[in-house]
């Protein structure tokens, strides 16, 4: 088995804040074995409580590996936890402006130096009232294709079920089931030479989602509705 993959000062500091968080819910992984245990990959996940980048970066880090998150400029700017994530590689994505792009051109150095990218590409928190995925971003396709690392698709659920933050509802106990469910590596090799434009874009972002899905229906034991990906229009 692979050692850890070294973190220094800031993940150590992540962990002291993260794991606790984590006590609230008994974790639940299942095929961690697709996540590289070493050398670079973006991890691609759901998004359904605002409690989710503390319980991801402990399911990782958990299986050896340091994430580097793409996440919101804003929460950058929170106390401590902003200070947290920029010290141990964070990434912020900044929607609307033009800086936009420095978010893609971090995002690519980062995995370009062997580390894991774990991204969001809903950009927040599902406003769908079952928690299924709304349409994505294409940022995570065109990151995807410009890099050829493993893209690995992974679901959790039951962290909205502890911090829901659209009802503001925060229930610890009795402590929940939360799940992660990690799916093969998405094979990307019939798009990387085909031109980038929007479609090609949309259409592997589709692709990546469908995959994240999968795992989330084998999690819930459900079917999404049809019109589960209704919401806000994903850009790049």
């Amino acid at each position: 088995m692979a050692d850890r993959e070294k973190g220094g000062f800031w993940i150590g500091a992540a962990a002291v804040l993260f794991y606790p968080l984590t006590w609230m819910g008994r974790s639940v992984y299942r095929n961690t074995h697709h996540i590289p245990r070493s050398g670079p990959a973006l991890l691609v996940m759901n998004h359904v409580s605002h409690l989710d980048p503390a319980v991801d970066a402990v399911f990782v880090h958990r299986n050896k590996r340091v994430p580097r998150f793409m996440a919101k400029d804003s929460l950058f700017r929170v106390p401590i936890f902003g200070k947290i994530l920029a010290g141990s590689g964070g990434i912020p994505v900044y929607r609307e402006s033009g800086a936009a792009g420095d978010s893609l051109r971090a995002a690519h150095r980062t995995l370009r130096e062997g580390k894991i990218v774990l991204i969001y590409p809903e950009g927040t928190i599902t406003k769908d009232p079952d928690g299924w995925p709304k349409r994505a971003y294409t940022g995570v396709a065109r990151l995807a294709l410009d890099n050829d690392v493993p893209v690995v698709p992974i679901a959790r659920w039951g962290t909205q079920h502890i911090w829901n933050g659209y009802t503001k509802k925060f229930r610890p106990l009795p402590r929940k089931t939360v799940y992660h469910s990690v799916g093969e590596p998405v094979d990307l090799s019939a798009y990387r030479d085909k031109k980038r434009d929007q479609a090609l874009l949309r259409e592997v972002t589709e692709l990546i989602m469908d995959r994240v899905l999968e795992q989330l229906v084998e999690i819930r034991g459900e079917q999404p509705p049809s019109h589960h990906r209704d919401g806000a229009e994903g850009r790049a």
